[in-house]
């Protein structure tokens, strides 16, 4: 039977770089946002608690880790979701109260809570009858 398997690879690098020996992959997000946070959902199936690292620094968020081969031993007929490293960067403004972020993984979908910074959030402006 031919391998029907779709691969990604990393891109080509000098000889003067260090080689990367699996492909990086950059996993697809939804971001959502309400009154008072902004919200990522991340497809990340097969990743667990412990090969998923989400860390913020310098106004940016960066979420990197491993989705081990879950298919070894096995004849694959079609493999569209890779294997290997991952990571995505997401630029945030000075809008977000950084020690107040948060994330949680269920079910293969990382879910990253920023809640915004009190100025940030929209007031209501009270109107006097004069």
């Amino acid at each position: 039977m031919a391998e029907n398997t779709l691969t990604q690879t990393a891109p080509a690098r000098s000889s003067a770089e260090p080689t990367r020996q699996s492909p990086l992959f950059q996993p697809r997000f939804d971001i959502t946002e309400s009154e008072n946070e902004l919200t990522l959902y991340g497809d990340l199936p097969g990743v667990s608690q412990d090969d998923l690292v989400v860390r913020y620094e310098n106004e940016h968020l960066i979420i990197s880790g491993r989705v081990a081969d879950r298919n070894q031993g096995l004849q694959v007929l079609r493999q569209e979701y890779g294997v290997g490293d991952f990571q995505r960067t997401f630029t945030i403004g000075e809008a977000i109260d950084p020690e107040a972020i948060s994330a949680e993984v269920h079910n293969g979908v990382l879910v990253v809570h920023l809640p915004k910074a009190e100025a940030a959030k929209p007031k209501r402006i009270a109107v006097k009858a004069v």
